[in-house]
Formats: structure tokens, C-alpha cells, sequence
């Protein structure tokens, strides 16, 4: 890696010649070969997200966010009117093959003078995990991400969360480190995983992306022939 040093010698950052603010993300849909993602919208969306939430009939999902369970409509209504209609966090909802709201995510943090925005509050119903739409929901977010410039796209999780941090890995998200006691969410402790994928690292993840998510990847049974983790692997091995 080639290394920078200013007028006294000290080693300093790789120049950003002419760089200029991003715009934020448009609050507008997302369009893929196997899910729909749109600004949510709690009268359009709120009663068929209730309804997939609740196929997690343990509350599991729900473990790791710092809010939830809801145990009604009218709560969760009344949940998403007053905490996910702002532009930041800026929450969407991820539609399913057959056009129902399965689950949601957001950006935050957006940080356009640097180039920065990290995803988070991904909540995926028991309908929409272990899918090939749920990896292309975190792709179409990526990819407009990097479309518009940013240089770093964040996922951030409680460190305990498994699950979290394995989909983290899987997508392409490189593993940066445990911030330790960084926050306190229903009366316990959180140490966070940090995870990012920087601009340099986006073009070889996008066809990585590409390649498993193409129908050409799965076979009549719906099996997958390539995982993504490994056309993962072998895009930073060559690129």
C-alpha cells in the first residue's frame, strides 16, 4: 500500500482530490428479480409486515433491536408512524416475490460530507429469511449506496448476534472490531461489531452479488449451485 507524508514527514491519509458532498438517497423504490423495496409507508405496509412479523411466534427476531415486540396492529401502527417515517434513520420496506411486505431496513448515520451511511433495523420475517430476496434487498441498498458516490457503507450489530454478524460476512462486510459497553438497550449491555465495505471493495462484491443472485444459480429445486460466500472469496482473491 502506498504510503502518504506531509511538508514535516509524518505519515498522513491517502489524498480525496475534489471531493464533494453526496446526495442523500431518494426516498424512492428499489426494484430486483426478487424483491421490491419501497419508502415505508405504515397505511400501505403496516398490516401485512404485522402479520409476517408474527410468524416469528418467539419474538427471536426481535432479541437484538432495541424495541419490540408488538403484540398489536394498533401498537405497531402507532410504533412505525412515530419512528419510521423521518429521513434519518430513513426506513423502507422490503417486499416479497408475491408484492406483501416481508420485512424492513434502513439507512442511517448518513454522513453525505463524508461519505458515509450505514444500514441497519433490518428485521426479516421467518418468510423473507434464508432467501434469495433477502440477499438482494441488502444488494439493492448497497448498490445505490455506492451509485451515488459514498465511500463507506457501515453494518453495525450487538456482538452477540450471530446471525447478524455471519449475514454481515456473508454479503461482503469486512469484521473492524468490538466497540466495548457502547450502548445500553433494554437494561442490558451492548458491545458492538462493526462492519464495512469501502468503495474499492464494492465493484468485485456487486458482480459477486450478480453472479449468485442470477436464476442461472439455482436450480429447478431452488437449490443455489454457487454460495455467495464463496464468489465472495474469489472475487477479492482475484481483484
Amino acid at each position: 500500500m502506498e504510503r502518504f507524508t506531509n511538508a514535516l514527514g509524518l505519515p498522513v491519509g491517502m489524498p480525496v482530490p475534489n471531493w464533494r458532498p453526496r446526495a442523500v438517497p431518494p426516498a424512492e423504490p428499489m426494484a430486483g428479480m426478487w424483491c421490491r423495496i419501497e419508502p415505508l409507508d405504515p397505511e400501505r405496509h403496516a398490516d401485512d409486515l404485522f402479520e409476517a412479523f408474527s410468524e416469528d411466534y418467539e419474538g427471536r427476531n426481535w432479541t437484538y433491536l432495541p424495541y419490540g415486540p408488538f403484540g398489536t396492529t394498533v401498537s405497531f401502527r402507532e410504533w412505525l408512524e412515530g419512528s419510521c417515517t423521518g429521513t434519518d434513520p430513513m426506513f423502507h420496506t422490503i417486499l416479497d416475490a408475491s408484492g406483501r411486505a416481508a420485512g424492513v431496513a434502513s439507512y442511517l448515520r448518513m454522513n453525505p460530507d463524508a461519505g458515509v451511511i450505514e444500514v441497519g433495523h433490518i428485521n426479516y420475517s421467518p418468510r423473507l429469511q434464508r432467501s434469495p430476496a433477502a440477499t438482494e434487498a441488502m444488494h439493492l441498498m448497497a448498490r445505490r449506496v455506492f451509485d451515488l458516490g459514498y465511500r463507506r457503507y457501515e453494518w453495525k450489530c450487538d456482538a452477540l448476534n450471530a446471525r447478524s454478524c455471519r449475514a454481515a460476512e456473508r454479503i461482503g462486510f469486512k469484521f473492524e472490531g468490538v466497540f466495548r459497553q457502547a450502548t445500553i438497550y433494554k437494561g442490558r449491555n451492548r458491545d458492538t461489531a462493526w462492519y464495512s465495505i469501502i468503495d474499492s471493495e464494492w465493484t468485485s462484491l456487486r458482480r459477486a452479488h450478480e453472479s449468485w443472485l442470477s436464476p442461472e444459480n439455482f436450480d429447478s429445486e431452488g437449490r443455489q449451485r454457487r454460495s455467495l460466500g464463496s464468489l465472495v472469496d474469489a472475487g477479492r482473491t482475484s481483484g
